[in-house]
């Protein structure tokens, strides 16, 4: 209350950034994107050739991992730069929803200060709209008025640092999380692709080929 109106959309902000903080940690868990084991096992189904629909779709719906593995199994009889491209594409929708929210965070991280701001120059600027109607009066509640006024900018800033350090904190981790699923499909790829036959070659260059000799 004594911050005036603008408090109420800072407190807004940090109810929000708390409620993507909370959920980024709970689905943005190791053992959730990354299970253990699972790129292992998932290179024995597929050296072991017994893959069906039904593996498959509970293999995609497990983990962001497991759907990206998913992908390249769904196409695993066709060509490698075929496999590598429907990776590459299925990727992109997994890193999407691993940074779902992330941007929320960020504005909340860049308009805590500036609300805090907002509300210290609006709470300022009444504080001497009334000092030019009744005179300076007591020098004390004029400094009492502007530490009051400041109370916008401290609660700004308190919102806004914690929720940028969270929200590089998780760029980060969703980051770490590439890289690691990139080794994971990068070696499921080499898998199912280093024992596929040559293409045949075109039988009309093997006649010529004859001819020649």
């Amino acid at each position: 209350m004594a911050g005036g109106w603008a408090m109420l959309p800072i407190l807004i902000c940090s109810a929000v950034a708390l409620a993507i903080v909370l959920e980024r940690c709970w689905t943005l868990r190791r053992r959730s994107v990354l299970p253990p084991g699972l790129g292992e096992e998932v290179r024995n189904w597929a050296r072991s050739g017994q893959l069906d629909p039904g593996h498959l779709a509970t293999l995609a719906n497990g983990s962001p991992l497991g759907e990206l593995l998913a992908s390249a199994l769904a196409v695993r009889n066709r060509p490698r730069e075929l496999i590598k491209e429907r990776i590459e594409d299925t990727g992109r929708h997994v890193v999407h929803r691993m940074e779902r929210y992330l941007n929320t965070l960020g504005t909340i991280a860049l308009i805590g200060p500036l609300l805090g701001l907002l509300g210290t120059v609006i709470g300022l600027i009444r504080m001497f709209m009334e000092v030019m109607r009744g005179g300076v009066g007591d020098p004390m509640k004029m400094a009492g008025g502007i530490g009051e006024a400041l109370i916008c900018t401290a609660t700004g800033l308190v919102v806004a640092i914690p929720a940028y350090v969270l929200h590089r904190y998780f760029r980060s981790k969703v980051a770490g999380y590439c890289v690691e699923m990139e080794k994971q499909a990068t070696a499921l790829l080499d898998e199912l692709t280093v024992n596929q036959p040559a293409p045949a070659r075109p039988r009309a260059a093997r006649t010529t080929e004859s001819s020649a000799g």
